[in-house]
């Protein structure tokens, strides 16, 4: 839980302040980081599900062209 905490709290918490937080503060940090990645995987997962859909413009030619008659 210690090394969890120190990994994904990405620079927030050395180890010495997460081995000498109190255990019930060291859960609820624990049980708060998990909380807050399994939202960003759902929401990850719901971005790939979803095919992205390119916008074309909406310009027609005014002229034509013709190809060489070489």
């Amino acid at each position: 839980m210690i090394h969890e905490i120190v990994f994904h709290g990405k620079g927030g918490y050395d180890w010495g302040t997460v081995y000498n937080m109190p255990i019930w503060l060291r859960k609820f940090t624990f049980q708060s980081i998990q909380e807050h990645y399994q939202q960003v995987n759902q929401q990850q997962s719901k971005k790939a599900k979803t095919k992205p859909q390119l916008s074309r413009p909406d310009i027609s030619p005014s002229y034509s062209t013709k190809g060489s008659t070489k």
